[in-house]
């Protein structure tokens, strides 16, 4: 039987009809059981480029079902990672506040209708299931940690009115402990009070990693404003107060460099959490009994409160789902319709979660790379773990692309950057001209799975971390060794690799290793500030070429810069993503004046936007992905004087991922 999960909204790519907020839908996402084994996860992120996309994920389901080849007429369910009820509310109020007199429709008909489009095929609406948000999250984390027994917990912003829920599940039955309502998220709390460090949702991972350079201490009192820790594990939190932080400074600016103040708030934030979420999950296991600990929603995403949890002994097991976000709902929902449909077959922990699009065979992969000619040079190698080991070696910082793209956040060893662990001054390097991002920013370690407790404190009951969910401290001995890892407080966000998960990056690092003799490297996910983390080889070469990237490897291939003329731009084709617009602005600019500019905007609620010159305006206008840049020139009347500025201003373009460049269309 196979079944399919969704997350995410309603609207394709192009169209806004439903632009409802990213707090009550994001991380579209699609997953694909067979007979309850998770054979294909794609994330909609993937696909249509926005960060935590809350469009359909429709595009999704058919990545997912041509990557197991399969097709939608063999699919027997579909399952939604919310009620029926709890959906229909939300749809229904967003009815009201158009006042458009649109027609009112629920999230049956809409999802069937949002298939039917991407399909050309009829959805019968009874195949359609529905599940509730938190316990789609708890099912996913259980299912996939193997356990028999255990304690599940969901940590959220909010979902379906709730924040939390604790568990108690026993060969497969589930037994709520409490509901925790969003007047008490934690997700919310470090949202809000994140606002204050210049950042907002989606970006909560950023302060985690700052915390380390803080110190809780000093603002230790006021941010005991926030809560309140009651008996048998209850907590009061007090989002009201958190505006107290105006007393101490305003909102940091995008531009404003972090001060110690900025630092000592990240420490207090996470100090808080990490008191409340412990204050909670020692009631449990006291009360309980239960060994075995089981986490996911969107704040157990938080590695640095995982790894306390993980080596702090209070529980013998504990699995974090390495989907723990919203896209991880699209799994929890297959899954609960899995267990309504076939109840005595018993669903598959997890294996690993190179679950998405594969780039194909040799011969295809290189087909792709040749296209990119004359901007790049491809060359062919026998062993590419071993010629890529080498580069490492030699200093240099690489993007890794092999076989089929993970499901979740990060990067595992598929569509990753990797590079030598031990110079402090990759960090800096990565982080400026490669990911384009703050400075203080860590980066992890993957290291061979039997080699992992010379050089980090994994504790014995979990000698394995494959997915990267928890941080943990590195040796001693070896921090200085592994500078480029290590962050301030000596801890690192560990990944583990074993050869039957990923063959591949096992022999990349074994043979970075038997150089070196270090068997890690440093791993980050492939992308820049302005994206997703690629899934395509387009997506791969584009992010190389706009980046620092030193070489590409895909495959079999080791991919170079050409040196690339005006004239190798101009055979190339830039065109529009289907997301991006084009807006002319009229605008004030004082008393009785006024200005006309032309501005590209992502079509989404939180749609970047920037301004673009006239010659680019025209330019777009008449782009595609099937005429070549020259002849779009040429044709919008741009002279020669012009070029250079306009290639230039396109390059920029590109590198924000407000703009396409590449190959003309196949057949064009």
């Amino acid at each position: 039987m196979m079944i399919v999960g969704l997350s995410g909204g309603f609207d394709p790519a192009w169209r806004l009809d439903y632009d409802l907020p990213y707090d009550f839908m994001h991380d579209a996402a699609a997953v694909l059981l067979d007979d309850g084994r998770m054979v294909a996860a794609v994330e909609q992120e993937r696909l249509n480029r926005i960060k935590h996309t809350n469009r359909c994920a429709a595009p999704a389901v058919r990545a997912c079902l041509e990557a197991h080849g399969a097709g939608i007429d063999d699919v027997d369910a579909f399952a939604y990672y919310a009620t029926e009820q709890a959906a229909d509310q939300v749809l229904y109020a967003y009815h009201t506040r158009l006042k458009a007199g649109r027609e009112r429709i629920g999230i049956r008909a809409l999802l069937c209708r949002a298939l039917e489009e991407e399909f050309e095929r009829p959805i019968d609406p009874a195949r359609l299931h529905f599940a509730d948000h938190h316990l789609c999250h708890a099912l996913g984390a259980y299912v996939h940690s193997g356990f028999r027994d255990c304690l599940a917990v969901t940590l959220d912003g909010a979902g379906e009115g709730n924040a939390s829920l604790a568990l108690r599940v026993r060969g497969g039955e589930f037994e709520t402990l409490r509901s925790v309502g969003v007047a008490n998220s934690l997700g919310y709390l470090y949202r809000e009070t994140i606002r204050f460090l210049g950042y907002d949702m989606f970006e909560e991972y950023k302060v985690m990693g700052l915390a380390p350079y803080g110190d809780p201490a000093p603002h230790r009192a006021l941010f005991r404003n926030f809560y309140e820790l009651g008996p048998d594990g209850e907590y009061i939190l007090h989002l009201e107060r958190v505006p107290m932080l105006h007393a101490l400074l305003a909102p940091r600016r995008d531009d404003e460099p972090f001060s110690g103040l900025h630092k000592d708030l990240a420490a207090s934030l996470q100090e808080v959490l990490e008191t409340v979420a412990f204050h909670m999950l020692r009631h449990w296991r006291e009360s309980t009994g239960e060994p075995r600990l089981c986490l996911s929603g969107g704040v157990a995403h938080n590695s640095t409160l995982n790894g306390k949890i993980l080596l702090s002994g209070l529980f013998d097991e504990v699995f974090v789902h390495p989907a723990a976000h919203d896209a991880g709902g699209a799994l929890g929902a297959a899954l609960h319709a899995h267990r309504a449909l076939r109840p005595r077959v018993l669903p598959a922990p997890l294996e690993h979660l190179f679950l998405g699009r594969d780039i194909g065979p040799d011969a295809a992969a290189r087909a792709v790379l040749e296209r990119w000619s004359p901007l790049v040079s491809v060359t062919p190698v026998a062993d590419p773990c071993a010629a890529a080991a080498r580069l490492l070696a030699e200093g240099q910082v690489l993007g890794w692309v092999q076989g089929r793209s993970e499901f979740g956040p990060r990067a595992l060893g598929n569509r990753s950057i990797v590079a030598d662990p031990r110079p402090a001054a990759n960090m800096t390097r990565i982080n400026a001209m490669i990911k384009k991002r703050e400075g203080y920013r860590p980066f992890a370690p993957s290291v061979l799975e039997q080699h992992a407790a010379e050089y980090f404190e994994v504790p014995p009951h979990a000698p394995a971390l494959p997915y990267m969910t928890c941080v943990v401290p590195v040796s001693e001995d070896k921090r200085a060794l592994l500078g480029a890892v290590t962050h301030i407080d000596g801890s690192a966000r560990v990944q583990t690799v074993n050869r039957a998960q990923n063959e591949r990056y096992y022999r990349l690092i074994e043979e970075f290793g038997r150089l070196t003799g270090v068997p890690v490297v440093l791993n980050t996910s492939f992308n820049n500030n302005a994206e997703p983390v690629v899934d395509s080889i387009d997506e791969a070469v584009a992010c190389y070429l706009t980046t620092g990237l030193d070489t590409l490897v895909v495959g079999n291939c080791l991919v170079s810069r050409a040196r690339a003329d005006a004239p190798a731009w101009e055979g190339m084709a830039a065109w529009l993503p289907e997301t991006v617009a084009i807006r002319d602005v009229e605008a004030s600019t004082g008393k009785g004046r006024r200005e006309r500019f032309a501005e590209l905007v992502v079509r989404s609620s939180q749609g970047r936007r920037r301004r673009i010159g006239e010659a680019a305006r025209a330019f777009l206008l008449q782009a595609g992905a099937d005429r070549r840049i020259g002849g779009v020139a040429d044709a919008v009347g741009i002279a020669p004087e012009g070029r250079a500025a306009l290639l230039e201003e396109l390059r920029e373009l590109w590198a924000a991922r407000l703009v396409s460049i590449g190959p003309l269309r196949p057949g064009a």
